[in-house]
Parts: C-alpha cells; structure tokens; sequence
C-alpha cells in the first residue's frame, strides 16, 4: 500500500502527472525495489574481482541488463512525452514539474550549465528522484505504522492530535498547513526515523589523511558508517531499543545531519538532498492514515508478535511487509 502509495506521489510531483496515465503501469511500479534489490545483491566482482565470471553463473548481470532496459524505456517515455507537451502551443500555461524544468535549462544555450545536462544526465536526476523519494518514504512510513500499532497507548495519542487539530478548525479533511501544528507526529516520525534509519548504512571516502581516535585513515580509504547502531547507543539515547516518541518533545536532535548522533538522512555535503521533500510525504500521508482510519492486526492478532525483523536484501526496509486492517473512522 505504501509502495504504490508513494509511487503516486513522485508521479505527481516530478511527472506532473497520475501514475495511472503509464502505459504498463504494473511493471513500472516495481522498478524503484527491483533496482535496490539488485544493487544490494552480493557481488563476485565488487567483493572478489578475479571472480567477477560468477555473477554471471548466478544471473546477476541478466538480472540487472533487464532491470536497466526497463528502466531506460520508462524513463525515455517520460522525457518525450514532456518534449512533445512542452511544444503544444495549448500547454503554454502548464505548470512546470520536475522534468519540465530539466528540459528548460537543457534549451538554453548560453548557460553552462545546458551544455552539461545530456540526456543521459537528465535521464540519472529523472531515476534518483523517482527510485529514492518513493523506497525511503515507504519505509518510512511503514516503520513508523509498525512502531504504532505495537503502541497502542502512542497511536491513540497520535491520531487523537490529529483529530482535534482538524476537529478544531471545523474542516472535514486534513490539509497541508495543519502539519505544522501536529508536534506529536513530528515526535513519532523522528522517532521512527531513530530506530528505522531509511539507508543504515552510509558509505564515504576520505578525501585525505585523517586520524581518528588513534586510527590513521589514508586518502582515498573506503569508510562504512554504521548510522543505525549509532542510533541506538545506549551512551546517548536512554532505552535505546524502546519506541518512545517523547524523547523529542524539546530536544536538540534534528534529522538534517547536525548532530552525530543522530542522521537518518546523511550528512554533510552528501546528505540526502530530497529531506523537505521527503519529510513532507511521510508527514502528510501519516497523518492522512490516523485521521481517517482505526488500525488493528488481520485476524484480532497480538500486535506484540509482529515481525519486525530487518530486512537483509532491501537496507532499512522490513522482512516481511507489514498488513494491517483498516476500519473508517468517519462513518
């Protein structure tokens, strides 16, 4: 629900359009997962060069060939359809998307910047935005629903903030602004976000000698950070290991890569540019999701016995995608 959900979203955003005008939708919906499950596959090559041969006995490449061909078809569809729109004299008053501004400053020739955006550039910015804003988002939130209805005593909470927020307005439906009032939320998603770190992983090089804590780390020295264990030690975060979105209430820790020891999203130069967006997503379909509906397990089932192992093929995702039973809460 939340894959296609966030699919959606990135669609709209960046496409300037509904996923459901794609020719072959169902195909393209899977490509951001099929992608990292590929990248994320061991390989003879990155690991044991000599015995690069391998991954083509195990049907890595074949995998990952058919995983490019579709995703070059889908993403040339997107970039001519956008051409042939922008050409239309009856689009003229179209609102720009994501795209549409890539191949606007692709048309000017007296910039710098033009002369540099190829269509295979512009085809590598199309495939970060689509394949990073709709996996981390996703996790994101299906973390964040996993954590809450093993809460029950925090999803009341949260979805009785969101309620009166809107209650109080006399509106019938949520709306962007009233994000900003919902301090809880925020709470549960900086949490979720804590526990469930969409890339736990950070993978850096130094760009020169450094010493750290007595270690001498050379230029050009591969450096793999453990975000997710950072993010539970216990010599900062009391009951590391518990879901406690009070934590934040008044706290100094931010997810936008100030403090180190606590960076969901990266840090530094190579911090994850999408954040605002991102945020944004998963606060407004987490509030939309505790608004309108009561969540219980399928079949009345203890919600202390949800699965919340890690996944290991797929970084920051769950092993086993989370179902849970939806109940109108208007009626």
């Amino acid at each position: 629900m939340s894959h296609i959900l966030t699919v959606h979203i990135i669609f709209r955003c960046a496409f300037g359009r509904k996923f459901s005008n794609v020719d072959g939708q169902n195909g393209f919906a899977d490509l951001p997962e099929e992608l990292m499950s590929g990248l994320l596959s061991f390989s003879f090559a990155d690991n044991i060069p000599i015995l690069g041969w391998l991954d083509i006995v195990t049907g890595l490449i074949t995998r990952l060939k058919k995983t490019a061909r579709k995703l070059d078809s889908f993403l040339e569809q997107v970039i001519e359809e956008h051409i042939i729109q922008s050409s239309s004299s009856n689009d003229l008053e179209k609102a720009k998307d994501f795209v549409d501004v890539l191949l606007q400053i692709q048309e000017h020739e007296d910039n710098k910047i033009s002369k540099k955006l190829t269509r295979d550039k512009i085809k590598a910015l199309i495939l970060d935005m689509f394949v990073a804003g709709t996996e981390t988002s996703c996790k994101v939130i299906e973390w964040a629903m996993s954590e809450l209805i093993r809460n029950p005593r925090i999803m009341k909470k949260a979805q009785e903030e969101v309620r009166r927020i809107v209650r109080e307005k006399g509106k019938l439906k949520l709306d962007e602004e009233d994000i900003q009032e919902m301090d809880y939320l925020k709470c549960v998603i900086k949490e979720a976000l804590r526990l469930h770190p969409p890339t736990p992983i950070l993978g850096r090089e130094t760009s020169q000698s450094v010493n750290i804590k007595g270690y001498l780390l050379p230029p050009k020295t591969k450096v793999i950070i453990n975000a997710w264990k950072i993010q539970r030690d216990p010599d900062t975060w009391s009951c590391a290991e518990e879901f406690i979105p009070e934590r934040f209430i008044g706290s100094k820790f931010d997810f936008k890569g100030l403090d180190f020891e606590y960076f969901p999203f990266g840090s530094g130069r190579r911090i994850c540019p999408g954040i605002s967006f991102g945020s944004a997503v998963v606060e407004l379909v987490l509030a939309n999701l505790l608004f309108w509906f009561d969540w219980q397990m399928p079949g009345g089932a203890d919600e202390k016995g949800l699965n919340m192992t890690d996944s290991l093929q797929t970084l920051g995702a769950r092993e086993c995608p989370l179902q849970l039973v939806a109940s109108p809460h208007f009626n």
